[in-house]
């Protein structure tokens, strides 16, 4: 057996000297040091640029480190963490290497799995690839996937790996230490490279699997929602139960979709998402509990609701920087409205479970369970701003609080759906059997 040889040499020296990397059939991650700047320029592309006066930046992780949503291996806070907190927009990264392999060693790059937010990848300032589209001043965004770049023969030579990368302002809510690379890249043989390239897809479609498995869930409940249905056509309560079971399964595999695909830039997932489906299964899950616990005299609720979701819609439209530039000044207003709009709606799922409690009594306690569990989910949004906890980490894969309770809910309403369904099945049976009873000569 061959045994193949692999040396990162000196890639603690200075930054503007080359970086001397020996690779065998194995794999260098590009830890730094990086030149980096804010801004953008297209002759940063340039190997003969000077960058000299730029700043050093280390991408290398605590032992362990994982990012705080997915379990990304790898992870380090991005230039907000940095000293450039207020910073958005372009900023370049600059390696100088040399490169030392076997003649015939075809190469290739894994490009960074998590960058804030696109990137194009440049060796010696010709272009590789990229993550995003850049036509545009500001470019159409998708979600960052693992990414793989062949590179031709670097062999005895020093060259210069440039990465271009954008983020939008709207990024800068999400966390303190978002910005720019947080996952460093790796160069080396090419089925190593494609090797690495694969676990960080495993990983990507590990953190999402749940959110691929519950709308299936979903679905088989909302059929049988649908059968208990056929039992007792009198009550829409199980018709609104399945249009919000299958909007809401319509919700999570949308997320999926996006994280999984390149289908929809951002802008697009913005728009399905929060400005369509949000306020629509919020407003399902409305009245499938009014029609549940039996709230029907209280009939100004489909109206208030119809308000509410046509509000929610209108408000995070006007909140997309990418609708409303000019109301950038104003955003703050907007989401104190938006989370306002939303609480309306918990209040409005309050109201409904009281009320059928105090009429119900012991048959809609039992509901409870299911109203918190889903309500959980609904309103994950306001449970992080109270510094409720928010994932966990099993086995190095990330697993929401939304996943644990809709997990919990499934359980719950199954629970609820089969007593039903042999509470009518009982009645059923028994009123053949009386009609049949009477008829007899």
């Amino acid at each position: 057996m061959t045994v193949l040889f692999l040396a990162l040499t000196n890639q603690r020296a200075a930054a503007d000297g080359p970086i001397p990397i020996m690779l065998g059939a194995s794999v260098v991650p590009l830890h730094g040091p990086w030149r980096f700047h804010t801004g953008d320029d297209p002759r940063w592309a340039d190997p003969d640029f000077d960058d000299s006066d730029w700043e050093n930046v280390d991408l290398t992780p605590a032992p362990g480190a994982h990012d705080a949503d997915v379990g990304l291996s790898g992870y380090v806070p991005g230039w907000r963490a940095r000293g450039h907190s207020g910073h958005w927009g372009y900023a370049w990264y600059r390696m100088r290497i040399s490169v030392a392999a076997p003649p015939g060693y075809p190469l290739a790059l894994a490009g960074p799995p998590y960058v804030d937010e696109a990137y194009q990848v440049f060796l010696d300032g010709k272009l590789l690839g990229s993550s995003g589209t850049f036509s545009s001043a500001a470019p159409v965004v998708y979600s960052i996937q693992p990414r793989l770049f062949s590179l031709p023969a670097l062999q005895a030579r020093t060259v210069v790996l440039a990465f271009r990368v954008w983020m939008g302002e709207d990024a800068m809510l999400a966390a303190d230490d978002t910005g720019g690379i947080h996952i460093a890249p790796v160069i080396g043989e090419a089925s190593g490279v494609e090797a690495r390239y694969r676990l960080q897809w495993w990983e990507t479609i590990c953190g999402y699997v749940v959110d691929a498995v519950e709308p299936l869930v979903f679905v088989l409940l909302a059929g049988v929602s649908l059968i208990v249905f056929a039992f007792a056509r009198t009550n829409r309560a199980y018709l609104w139960l399945s249009g919000a079971l299958l909007l809401t399964a319509l919700l999570r595999v949308h997320q999926v979709i996006f994280f999984w695909t390149h289908w929809e830039s951002t802008h697009d997932f913005d728009l399905v998402r929060e400005i369509s489906l949000v306020p629509l299964v919020l407003a399902a899950w409305v009245m499938a509990w009014r029609a549940w616990f039996d709230v029907l005299e209280a009939r100004w609720l489909p109206r208030a609701t119809g308000a509410l979701a046509l509000m929610l819609a209108v408000l995070q439209a006007a909140g997309r920087a990418w609708l409303a530039p000019f109301l950038r000044d104003v955003r703050n207003v907007t989401w104190v409205a938006t989370e306002a709009t939303r609480c309306a709606f918990l209040a409005l799922i309050v109201f409904i479970t009281y009320t059928g409690i105090r009429r119900h009594g012991r048959e809609a306690w039992l509901a409870l369970p299911a109203v918190i569990l889903v309500s959980v989910a609904l309103f994950a949004d306001e449970l992080s701003l109270l510094r409720v906890p928010g994932i966990w980490f099993p086995f190095g894969t990330g697993v929401s609080r939304t996943q644990f309770a809709l997990a919990g809910f499934d359980v719950a309403i199954a629970f609820l759906l089969l007593r039903r369904l042999l509470l009518h099945a009982h009645r059923t049976t028994g009123a053949v059997a009386s009609h049949a009873a009477g008829v007899r000569p």
